[in-house]
């Protein structure tokens, strides 16, 4: 039996700061480490044979996995995590060649849920941060965006974990006020916080400055000196949008539909203030993948995490129109020998890998699973915040990890929220039978996981009667989704997509009783690899449209073209895949 590799963290005790406690906090000193499969390749690597990241995948096993290669060697991290906003956030899902501001086309599905019980939410921050750490360089940086729900919680939490480096309390004037905000019978909320921590006593930082206007002069009337304004603590996003030292698109057209996403100018403020061209800059909640986009637009190296695949395929289109631009950039300055643009860097790392961690290819997120598991196990799904998240058979059921090995740390939260004094006169009231049946519900456990649960349930004086469900392993043939479907005809060096069936987006548009007049009005993108090795996906033909464009649906074959894959994903990220031979036999 292989031993699995492990890592462990050696702080020192705090001196001088407050620290921050909360019901069963838990030691994060160790953690294993985690396997990654490549899935899919993009574009070519660098000069210098580097090739960014992204990974689908719980970003506690992702960088869990990146210790044993970038421990110490990531520059910046900028992360826009859960806010504990007691909301699910959804994606506006529009049809493909419809006209958006018909609501007729639109829908909304699901992205996932930012409710937390007690204090899970502080222990799960926690733990991310400690990985954080370990991952960035002596002179790195780590924003941490939030708003004002938790950041005085993560502030302290911060100041334990990176040791009182802290920087600066960042001001982020979102710059718009809502209707609904404006109704509030208060003061309007109208910004963020940044939290801004550095790991040792040199980190990199470029100081940045607001140029004057044209015209100005100081009040004796002599010309400035220096670059502008230096640039403080309070950020308005107007002002951010207007800076004319750099092109930036208007937020509205950077926008891709993905819930809480950022402005682009905002990250482009930190990856240029806070990391040099080259460095490697790290987002493990990577959402709409904007961290990663300005990455690759300023030269900088990048790795991403979400364990939501709809991000993973938003970030993946979204990367692959920033490489082309990019490219089309550089050789219209090569051909015209124009001045690179401001920000621009003479390296460019235009090419990425997408990775699995823990080759868990279920479910696009765990909001989606939770309710597919529930469906296909015949349970009672409880309502959200509830220690349960169902009921079967007179029996509580905990669904834990989702796409990931169960282990102690899953139960701990449920610990945690138990209501002791309640259990405590149930189990007085009956000492020889179980205070609680309960079932846990996973993808993969450790195996010492029921002996564990009970264990710590007996140093609490309660009985449990524990049954494990481990749909990997004793549930092998569960069917949760509908697979999708495609008819592809390939002749005359022609492949054409005939027909397209995503069989779960058309369940949902036949729920909400859309119509559809062409399979695609559903298709997001189409990727063919022209070569394909049997292992790795890297598509040479990427059909991926404008918002309101269609796929083209037919395609050239490469006179040298091998075996051919190709990949048509939906409007809601779930993909149909087939390979064929060049000749059309389907394989």
């Amino acid at each position: 039996m292989v031993k699995q590799e492990t890592f462990n963290f050696d702080f020192e005790p705090i001196k001088g700061y407050p620290e921050l406690r909360w019901a069963a906090k838990r030691p994060f000193t160790g953690t294993s480490y985690y396997p990654a499969q490549l899935k899919e390749s993009y574009g070519s690597p660098s000069d210098d044979g580097w090739m960014n990241k992204l990974y689908w995948g719980d970003n506690l096993q992702v960088m869990s996995h990146l210790l044993k290669e970038y421990r110490g060697k990531v520059n910046l991290i900028y992360i826009d995590p859960p806010f504990d906003s007691k909301a699910d956030y959804k994606k506006t899902i529009s049809l493909r060649g419809k006209k958006t501001e018909s609501d007729s086309s639109n829908f909304e599905e699901k992205q996932y849920g930012d409710i937390w019980t007690n204090d899970e939410y502080l222990q799960f921050m926690y733990e991310r941060l400690v990985l954080c750490k370990e991952l960035l360089s002596e002179n790195g940086s780590i924003y941490v965006h939030m708003d004002e729900k938790r950041v005085h919680y993560l502030k302290i939490i911060m100041d334990e974990v990176f040791s009182g480096y802290f920087k600066r309390d960042i001001i982020w004037r979102i710059g718009w006020i809502s209707g609904y905000k404006s109704a509030a019978k208060q003061w309007i909320r109208n910004h963020d916080n940044i939290l801004y921590y550095v790991k040792g006593h040199n980190p990199t930082f470029n100081k940045e400055y607001i140029p004057y206007p044209e015209g100005y002069t100081r009040r004796d009337g002599a010309k400035p000196e220096g670059a502008g304004y230096p640039i403080e603590d309070t950020w308005n996003c107007s002002e951010l949008d207007s800076m004319n030292s750099i092109q930036i698109m208007s937020f509205s057209s950077e926008k891709v539909g993905y819930p809480t996403q950022k402005n682009e100018s905002l990250l482009e403020r930190i990856i240029k203030a806070s990391s040099n061209p080259g460095d490697i800059v790290f987002d493990c909640f990577m959402g709409s993948g904007t961290t990663q986009a300005v990455a690759m637009k300023l030269g900088r190296r990048f790795l991403g995490a979400d364990i939501n695949l709809g991000a993973i395929q938003t970030t993946t289109k979204r990367l692959i129109n920033r490489a082309k631009e990019l490219e089309s950039q550089k050789s219209e300055t090569s051909l015209f020998g124009n001045e690179a643009s401001p920000g621009s860097a003479s390296t460019l790392f235009t090419g990425f890998e997408v990775y699995n961690v823990n080759d868990y290819d279920f479910f696009r997120n765990e909001l989606e699973a939770k309710r597919l598991i529930i469906d296909a196990l015949g349970m009672q799904a409880l309502p959200e915040n509830n220690l349960w998240d169902a009921e079967l058979d007179g029996r509580m059921v905990s669904i834990l990890g989702i796409n990931r090995i169960a282990t102690a740390s899953e139960f701990e939260k449920i610990i945690a929220n138990i209501d002791i004094s309640s259990w405590q006169k149930k189990q007085l009231e009956d000492p020889n039978s179980p205070v609680e049946k309960i079932t846990f519900v996973c993808m993969g456990h450790d195996p010492n996981l029921k002996a564990m649960f009970e264990q710590k349930m007996e140093s609490l004086g309660f009985k449990v009667d524990l049954q494990i469900v481990d749909i990997l392993r004793d549930k092998k043939d569960l069917r949760f989704k509908r697979d999708a479907d495609a008819k592809i005809i390939i002749k005359k060096n022609l492949l054409k997509v005939s027909q397209f069936y995503p069989m779960n987006l058309l369940q949902k548009l036949s729920i909400e009783k859309k119509d559809i007049s062409d399979w695609k009005e559903l298709a997001d993108s189409i990727m063919i690899d022209w070569h394909y090795d049997g292992v790795t996906f890297s598509p040479e033909e990427t059909d991926v449209p404008e918002k309101n464009q269609l796929v083209k649906g037919e395609y050239k074959i490469p006179q040298d073209a091998g075996t051919i894959h190709i990949k048509i994903t939906d409007l809601i990220s779930e993909s149909w895949e087939g390979t064929y031979s060049a000749d059309g036999e389907k394989l």
